[in-house]
């Protein structure tokens, strides 16, 4: 039977395929879309223009792709606050944007581990898939998504 993870700030060894997760949730702000477009310097009209977007049948201005993959890595990372046994962001694969994202609208992350790749004695890949849904359950963003994290300490007591 899967586990609901309560953090993603978990030794390698601890994990195990099908374990899962869901975040808090967190609402797209206009200045979320405006920061992210002077940050990014990407100053799309389907981001910037609100007569465009309309008339592109967004029915308003919607939230940059990468804006919605960073505030999902947000949302992941305050599950864990610290992250100490996360080493890096390794990757993604498989990104897809289903559905806009608007402002308004609150973003949750639902995931499941898929893989655990393991690199020796320190550690070791983890793989999740990763869901990013709307207030109404909608799927707006999907993607794979690893991370290397350490393994468990060895005790010295392990060694004698």
């Amino acid at each position: 039977m899967a586990r609901v993870l309560v953090t993603l700030n978990n030794y390698f060894d601890d994990l195990e395929i099908g374990d899962r997760f869901e975040t808090a949730g967190r609402t797209v702000t206009e200045t979320d879309i405006v920061n992210f477009s002077g940050l990014s310097g990407d100053y799309s009209l389907h981001h910037t223009n609100e007569p465009f977007a309309i008339a592109r049948g967004f029915g308003g201005r919607i939230a940059h792709g990468c804006l919605t993959l960073s505030i999902s890595t947000g949302l992941i990372s305050s599950m864990g606050q610290t992250m100490d046994k996360v080493v890096a962001f390794y990757g993604m694969d498989k990104v897809r944007f289903l559905k806009p994202v608007r402002i308004g609208d609150t973003l949750h992350v639902e995931g499941e581990i898929i893989v655990l790749l393991d690199k020796g004695e320190k550690g070791g890949v983890v793989t999740r898939r990763d869901s990013i849904k709307n207030q109404n359950g909608d799927i707006v963003a999907t993607l794979d998504k690893s991370t290397l994290n350490l393994k468990r300490p060895v005790s010295a007591a392990a060694l004698a």
